[in-house]
């Protein structure tokens, strides 16, 4: 089986789908491994690096790709209608394989395309939250890091210190920071923010997450009814919630908002826009010097006043809008990325003669299928 890792050419992406780490494994499995020139160098892995763990290293990208049975990626492959100019699909051979994390929702028309061009594309995003699955859960991996990162962003546009500081001129009081959405993101940001010495307060619509956010030591707010008794999805997920309920949350968010210096945002709904936790009466709201970082810019935002890939500034008020956050860290974010498509890969490989041996009734490859045998076979897209 022969496996390309291309060099990503999307705006803002940094990651690469393979380190050499997991070229050593996936070599180890039987599969010959080809990563473009230049793959990973924007997170800091060398083409030296990927030919010592026993890749080949390809300059031409036509060769690379017309050559795989499976075609690694971090994000969905150009077409020929894309504005980059690069077909990357069309480049592919008929009956490959590509793995990543493919965006269906953001881009469904894409789906057609693989299916007419005759490959089988299986994405990331929806491998199920599962016990054996959980080494293969890239949103987790890449949401844990964005977390992090989105406190740091914070910080840094804060023109203030983080920790209470006493010191012989005097007292310095500690920054008050609310996390808004309390999934792996949003328990991130909590963690990373009381590591910087924060006071820290976090709102989700699950009650499940209340003891979660206790217990990194902040403070949980949230409106308590029957519907938010049935907030969270089997998969793990928030639901979208009434407008009465969100009426109300809102009321009670805008109030503690009032009294805080940082505000991070990481409300995402798969397959929807992201939900609307911060106003403009809301952001107008918060003191001078305030920052409010938007993780769910690039889903139509948290807050409205936010700019995707702009940090503005409103009536004193900085709202981050930073796109493609993971990779802001772009070597961790990789790494990670590429250990979660090494456990998924693992299994399809029939460990005997190191070619793919694919059960399509398996409960992952079942939910991640996108496009196989020249249709587009997931339900949610079948109807498109």
């Amino acid at each position: 089986m022969k496996i390309a890792i291309p060099k990503e050419r999307r705006a803002q992406e940094r990651r690469v789908a393979a380190t050499p780490d997991t070229v050593k494994k996936l070599v180890a499995l039987g599969a010959q491994v080809s990563v473009e020139a230049g793959a990973g160098e924007a997170s800091r892995f060398s083409d030296e690096a990927f030919t010592n763990a026993g890749a080949t290293v390809v300059s031409d990208l036509s060769t690379l790709l017309g050559d795989a049975d499976l075609v690694l990626k971090v994000q969905r492959p150009l077409l020929a209608s894309d504005a980059e100019g690069l077909d990357e699909l069309g480049a592919m051979k008929q009956g490959a394989l590509l793995i990543g994390t493919l965006s269906p929702f953001a881009s469904p028309e894409a789906l057609q395309a693989y299916a007419d061009a005759g490959i089988t594309a299986l994405t990331m995003e929806f491998v199920p939250r599962i016990t054996r699955a959980q080494t293969m859960d890239v949103l987790s991996s890449q949401s844990n890091l964005a977390g992090y990162r989105a406190v740091l962003d914070a910080a840094y546009e804060y023109e203030r210190i983080m920790p209470m500081m006493m010191t012989a001129a005097g007292t310095l009081a500690p920054a008050r920071v609310m996390v808004l959405g309390a999934g792996v993101a949003g328990l991130q940001a909590i963690a990373t923010a009381k590591r910087l010495g924060a006071i820290v307060s976090a709102t989700d619509v699950r009650p499940a997450a209340k003891e979660q956010v206790e217990s990194l030591g902040a403070t949980f707010v949230m409106v308590e009814s029957d519907e938010s008794a049935a907030a969270e999805t089997a998969g793990g997920y928030a639901r979208e919630m009434s407008e009465d309920y969100q009426r109300r949350q809102a009321e009670l968010v805008a109030d503690t908002l009032k009294k805080q210096d940082i505000a991070i945002c990481t409300a995402l709904i798969p397959g929807r826009k992201a939900p609307t936790l911060i106003t403009d009466e809301m952001a107008h709201s918060m003191k001078p010097g305030s920052v409010i970082v938007d993780l769910a810019v690039e889903q139509g935002g948290n807050c409205t006043l936010s700019k995707p890939g702009e940090v503005v500034d409103v009536n004193g008020v900085r709202i981050v809008g930073h796109l493609n956050v993971p990779s802001r860290l772009a070597t961790d974010a990789s790494a990670l990325y590429a250990k979660n498509l090494l456990s998924f890969i693992s299994p399809l490989i029939n460990a005997e003669n190191g070619t793919l041996q694919i059960d399509w009734d398996d409960e992952i490859v079942a939910a991640t299928t996108l496009t196989r045998d020249g249709q587009v076979v997931h339900s949610a897209f079948q109807n498109n």
